[in-house]
Parts: structure tokens; C-alpha cells; sequence
């Protein structure tokens, strides 16, 4: 499927998980209870996202917050008969999942694959066994390098989820990880920071000060070079940061750690300001023009600008001899910036 699909998200909290990883706490993500859906409750998430879809297509209802095929055979088998008839309907195009990279075998995807499956996600985390070990991951970098590799001869489209901030990790691991991931060649990639949550073993080390979270600046400046690394590998990164929600905003359930609702956003606009100076540093007439202009996509404008301007501010104080504005284009790629004189 080439066109972005609307996804319905259908989450089923710890469903599967053989136990806790050290970070987690799904059923506070989720803000629900442990359960599988039944068709009832199925029917209202679909009617509902559907009201909402407009012109989006195709359509991928996406079981994520467990381990999907981690679960006993009749479970996954309940929640795929569950989707079936939203399919032949022609309300819903695929199905999708989020799973351990250690429950992809030929054994599980033999079952599935008759099923109007389109996208598998990996809970891949790391690529360094000791963090995954100290983070009680419970599986190791070549599950990973296993899953992706059966995943592809069956040709599902795949997909990895990585964190930065996880105990034990530092720079350096995290940044070899990364490229480790990207050059498995995935489809696409999604990057969450380390939040402690409440009821999490992260809360006991974090009060007993064995866990330090990262800052807010310090994780922005992290994603950025993951994302520059997969951009490298030709992956994509779809998403960065835990989706914003009340209960997100909840400092007595989300106790520490670098959360922001525009986490990606914050991210995009610091790649956009790299990329600004790159090309101010090596524009050729720098000496004889006091006005720039930054040209941009429309949909970049607010990626360029920055949280309340900052870009512009850093820009006016990086480059005090120059004036800056900014010229909207739709010919110009978004997420990159060209540079012309005032």
C-alpha cells in the first residue's frame, strides 16, 4: 500500500506478554484494562474511526499494546475471526500487529498468513543484549535479526519499534543499535523516550535513584541522530514519541522522563535548523547580502519556525548580520529548506 492508511488502533494491554519489561506499564498507555475486545466493543472502535475517515485510504485496523502472537492460538485466532468481516464488508482493507520479535516463527506466520495481514511491527527495543537484558526484555538482538529476515521471505510489510533512554544504554550502544536495526532494512520505524510510569520497576529504580530519565533536550538531540541514520538506511520513521492523552498528562501516572504532546514535532524542527545553518555556512554570497530567505513547504513553515519561534530566535542569534524571512513554496519538498536572497 503506498497511500498513508487511516489506522484503527484496537489495543489489547499485556495480551500475550509472557512478563513485564522493566519500562512498561500498557495499561496505563492505553488508559484500559486488560482485555480482549469483543465484537460489540469492536464495532464501536471501527464505526467510530470510520465516521471520521473523509477521503483516507486504505484502511488498517492495527491490534498494538500486547504481544500479538504471543498470545494462545485461540486468542489470535478470536481477534482475526473478529476483523474478518469488516474486511469482506469492505470497510477495513488489513490487518496489522505489534509483536515480540521472539514469537515470529514459520509456525506462527503460517497461521496468520491467510488472514488479510498487511504490517507486522517488532518490539525490537534495542540491539544490544545487555540492555535489553537489563531492561528485562526477555529476548535478544538476533530474535530481532531472525524475526525481520522470516518476515521477509513471507513479505509482510515490517516495521520496528526502538527506545532511547533505556537503562544501561548510553550514546555510543545506542547509536550502534540504531544503524544495527536500519540495516536490516525494515519498512518503517517508530521512536519512543523511556517515560516512568507508575506501577513499572522503572518507578523503583527511579526513586531509589538507580535510573536517571533523560532530559527533554538530551532525548530530542538523541532521536534527531536516529532519525538521520535511518533517513541514511532509506527507513522510515513514522512516528517519534508516545501519542499525547490525558493520561499522559497525568504526572501521577507518567512520573519522569522527557515528555512533550509535540515530541516529533520538537524533533522535525531541530533537523529543519540544522539543515538551515548547513546551507547559510555554506552559501556562497554570505558577504555581500544581509537578507536570507528561507524557503519552505507550507507544511514545514511551523517545523521551521519552531516551539513560539525559537528557530527564528537561534537564527538571529547564530547569524546576528543577517535578516531573516521566511517564503512559502509548495515545488519545494517538505521537511527541507532552500535558501534564497531577500
Amino acid at each position: 500500500m503506498d497511500k498513508k492508511p487511516l489506522v484503527i488502533p484496537v489495543f489489547i494491554p499485556h495480551s500475550g506478554c509472557p512478563h513485564h519489561c522493566a519500562f512498561c506499564n500498557q495499561a496505563i498507555i492505553t488508559n484500559q484494562k486488560a482485555r480482549l475486545p469483543d465484537k460489540e466493543g469492536l464495532d464501536q472502535i471501527v464505526n467510530q474511526y470510520l465516521h471520521y475517515k473523509g477521503k483516507r485510504e486504505p484502511v488498517e485496523l492495527a491490534f498494538f499494546g500486547g504481544n500479538f502472537l504471543g498470545q494462545s492460538c485461540e486468542n489470535i485466532r478470536h481477534l482475526l475471526d473478529l476483523a474478518q468481516p469488516y474486511i469482506h464488508a469492505n470497510k477495513i482493507d488489513a490487518i496489522r500487529f505489534s509483536t515480540r520479535p521472539d514469537t515470529i516463527t514459520a509456525k506462527s506466520l503460517d497461521m496468520i498468513r491467510s488472514c488479510n495481514i498487511s504490517t507486522i511491527e517488532l518490539g525490537v527495543q534495542s540491539m544490544t543484549d545487555e540492555v535489553l537484558l537489563t531492561s528485562k526484555r526477555g529476548h535478544t538482538s538476533m530474535d530481532t535479526i531472525n524475526a525481520i529476515r522470516l518476515l521477509k521471505d513471507y513479505s509482510f510489510r515490517i516495521g520496528v519499534q526502538v527506545m532511547v533512554g533505556l537503562p544501561g544504554d548510553n550514546e555510543e550502544l545506542l547509536f550502534e543499535s540504531t544503524k544495527k536495526v536500519a540495516q536490516l532494512a525494515p519498512d518503517f520505524a517508530r521512536i519512543y523516550p523511556l517515560m516512568v510510569l507508575k506501577g513499572s520497576l522503572m518507578e523503583h529504580w527511579y526513586y531509589q535513584g538507580k535510573y536517571q530519565p533523560l532530559s527533554l533536550e538530551k532525548s530530542i538531540r538523541l532521536v534527531k541522530k536516529m532519525v538521520h541514520i535511518f533517513r541514511t538506511a532509506n527507513v522510515t520513521v513514522v512516528r517519534m514519541g508516545l501519542q499525547a492523552s490525558d493520561m499522559m498528562e497525568d504526572k501521577s501516572m507518567v512520573l519522569a522522563g522527557p515528555w512533550h504532546p509535540a515530541f516529533g514535532h520538537l524533533v522535525f524542527s531541530e533537523i529543519l535548523y540544522d539543515s538551515a545553518c548547513s546551507k547559510i555556512d555554506q552559501y556562497r554570497d554570505l558577504s555581500v547580502t544581509r537578507r536570507m530567505v528561507l524557503c519552505v513547504h507550507p507544511k514545514s513553515e511551523s517545523r521551521l519556525r519552531g516551539n513560539k519561534n525559537m528557530n527564528l530566535k537561534k537564527l538571529d542569534l547564530q547569524y546576528p548580520e543577517l535578516v531573516f524571512s521566511i517564503r512559502l513554496d509548495e515545488t519545494i519538498p517538505v521537511n527541507q529548506v532552500v535558501l534564497s536572497e531577500g
